[in-house]
């Protein structure tokens, strides 16, 4: 500091003009008689070398006492040596007292520094002092106005070059310019009296400021993207993973093989976490070190660190701008967009291009999300500078993000279920349902984040962007479950026998709800709907497998309990055969049904525990059924049927019935 506050008034001083007239002085060299291709002359230059060597007073004495100049040139880098490490020694043992001199320069400087700033004070009081006695037409402020003004000059030039001096500073490599940002601060007075006294100086400074630190930015941020882009992972998403795009329907010599697992861009799973608030506004990514443990990242955890690293240092530089350069309002706005604007375009530009060809809705939804939580930082923070950044990013990802939740319905509503080759009654894992189900859980669980946020925003301005979300994933959930059950339904129809169709549509609706449960509230209406479908579609399969080897007696029973309710049950009385053939039929075959029912459920269903209930719905049917043929039997038309004696006793029949329930 103390030298960069020497008067510049040095660099004139007559000794400079000296040096150059001395310069000027030296006559030219004549090489007019100088042949370059003559050898005399050459060798008359080594001679004369050769003989300036010999004079020399050491090697006069090497050469009297014989000595080898190879071995004396050895013992002379030997001394050197040994001088070197005695010095060494020296500097370490007067390692604390070079500290103290240190200490006591910085200390020293430190007093010259603060001694300036207070002269400066002083300066400034005078020039006004001048200015106010000018105003009056004192005659005594032509005594001290030409001394007033050669210190102000002499002012400014030192502030000048100083500030210039820690601007520069900014542009070496690795430099961390938030430490001469903070110098700076300190001489915040250096500005404020140059903007009061010599507003040219001033705007010089502010425009070198604007111009180094708009660059410094920039290079960072563009060096630091790119390096980004290195980490993220090799897989992702393009038009050929959407929900309703069957693997089979990617034929092709050249076409490109598709992700590893589809299902994880339509699944939120720990992707989630880089909204939680340690990761949020955790340390940045640093590229090389990710590079070296062979670490790859999706898109929206980069997105993330990026993002970050603007907000940390956007709203740094604002504060900066706003306290050294006192500017305020859209002042304050216009400088930083003069500083940040660049980068800020590059930036936008980067994000245009990746959503172009992006199709990973969860991806862009993070980002979402993820620009939200940051436009709530800065708001907090109160810091303007970027809000309108903020929104033009949103301008790009909401549009992409919508559009992306309509391809994907689309598809889903094209789809034809005859090309996509051989069904059976499993879930489809592949394809939409379970597709759905990640995503809708995903978006589900999204819109309850939302509309908590909306309900502690309702009164404050960020409110808009949460209003879109709610209104926007609300309309989705409910769009995706409408076409996903029409296409399960589609899907369903291709299946010739009922039977094949209910366990395709349990399985499907089993599977769907699995995943929905896993994060969604049990009493969401999604969950519910999804509840209501299984068990009415459940309850459906019960009555067909229970149909083959006991359709005769679930008829009858169907039959007469509708006649009791009319009094007509007499219309059976002729029954007997059908009623004896009935009864027979039961005891004996009723323990090889439900064993082939059992096996058959538990071969149909690949989720065990919903193959279990089916299971135990079915014989609590069965048992219910039996029980209402008893009660039938026990109406005087039939209570004097001889067969009656062979039914099976309903307790007996209810302990025999459980040794068949499966255990899972």
């Amino acid at each position: 500091m103390a030298e960069a506050l020497m008067p510049a008034a040095e660099l004139s001083k007559p000794g400079a003009g000296a040096m150059e007239s001395d310069f000027e002085a030296v006559p030219a060299p004549n090489l007019g008689d100088l042949d370059i291709t003559t050898d005399e002359f050459i060798l008359d230059e080594v001679d004369i070398h050769i003989q300036a060597n010999l004079e020399d007073d050491l090697v006069k004495e090497a050469l009297k006492t014989g000595v080898d100049l190879r071995q004396y040139s050895k013992q002379v880098e030997t001394e050197l040596q040994r001088i070197e490490q005695a010095s060494i020694k020296d500097y370490i043992k007067e390692s604390q007292n070079i500290a103290s001199l240190h200490n006591q320069i910085t200390a020293c400087d430190s007093i010259l520094e603060q001694e300036f700033l207070e002269q400066l004070h002083e300066l400034n009081s005078k020039i006004n002092y001048a200015k106010e006695l000018s105003f009056r037409e004192t005659l005594a402020c032509s005594d001290i106005q030409d001394i007033v003004d050669r210190l102000k000059i002499k002012a400014v030039s030192k502030i000048r070059e100083f500030i210039l001096q820690k601007i520069y500073s900014f542009r070496k490599p690795m430099t961390n310019y938030q430490i001469p940002q903070n110098t700076l601060l300190k001489f915040r007075f250096f500005y404020q009296f140059l903007l009061a006294n010599e507003r040219t100086v001033a705007k010089e400074i502010r425009d070198e400021y604007v111009d180094t630190m708009s660059k410094i930015y920039f290079s960072y941020f563009k060096s630091y993207s790119g390096r980004l882009l290195k980490v993220q992972y090799e897989d992702v998403a393009d038009k050929d993973d959407l929900m309703g795009v069957e693997d089979t329907a990617k034929k092709g010599f050249f076409s490109k093989p598709s992700l590893k697992s589809r299902n994880t861009i339509f699944t939120l799973g720990q992707r989630g976490a880089v909204l939680s608030p340690a990761e949020l506004e955790g340390p940045i990514l640093i590229p090389h070190a990710a590079q070296r443990g062979d670490s790859r990242y999706p898109y929206e955890t980069l997105f993330r660190s990026q993002y970050y690293a603007l907000l940390d240092n956007g709203c740094r530089e604002f504060l900066f701008l706003s306290d050294f350069f006192m500017v305020a309002g859209n002042s304050a706005l216009d400088l930083f967009s003069s500083i940040m604007g660049k980068t800020l375009s590059m930036f936008l530009k980067n994000l245009s291009t990746y959503l172009s060809d992006c199709y990973d809705s969860i991806a862009v939804f993070l980002c979402i999300h993820i620009i939200l939580r940051f436009r709530a930082i800065t708001a907090k923070r109160n810091i303007p500078a970027l809000d309108k950044y903020w929104e033009a990013v949103l301008e790009l990802l909401w549009p992409r993000f919508e559009l992306i939740l309509e391809m994907n319905i689309q598809s889903i509503r094209n789809t034809d279920p005859q090309k996509l080759g051989v069904l059976d009654t499993r879930p489809h894992y592949v394809s939409q349902p379970r597709s759905y189900s990640e995503l809708k859980t995903s978006l589900s669980s999204s819109v309850q984040v939302c509309l908590r946020k909306l309900s502690a925003l309702l009164f404050r301005k960020a409110v808009s962007g949460e209003i879109r979300c709610f209104a926007t994933l609300t309309a989705a959930v409910i769009w995706f479950q409408v076409e996903v059950e029409n296409f399960v339904l589609k899907m369903a129809a291709e299946f010739p026998s009922r039977r094949d169709q209910l366990i395709f549509l349990i399985n499907n609706y089993d599977m769907m709800l699995g995943v929905l449960m896993e994060r969604a509230a049990d009493d969401s209406k999604e969950v519910e709907g999804f509840q209501q479908l299984l068990l009415a579609r459940t309850q459906e399969f019960i009555e067909e497998i229970l149909s083959p080897p006991f359709g005769g007696m679930i008829a009858f029973v169907k039959e007469s309990e509708a006649l009791m309710e009319k009094g007509q049950l007499d219309k059976l009385r002729t029954d007997e055969a059908r009623i004896t053939q009935l009864v027979r039929g039961f005891s004996s075959s009723w323990k090889q049904s439900v064993e082939a029912l059992s096996q058959d459920v538990m071969r149909s269903f690949t989720n065990f525990k919903n193959g279990t209930s089916i299971i135990q719905g079915a014989l609590t049917q069965l048992i219910q059924y039996y029980h209402g043929f008893h009660k039938v039997l026990s109406q005087p038309t039939f209570r004097s049927l001889a067969v009656r004696s062979e039914l099976i006793n309903l307790h007996h029949l209810m302990v025999e019935v459980k040794k068949h329930k499966p255990n899972f």
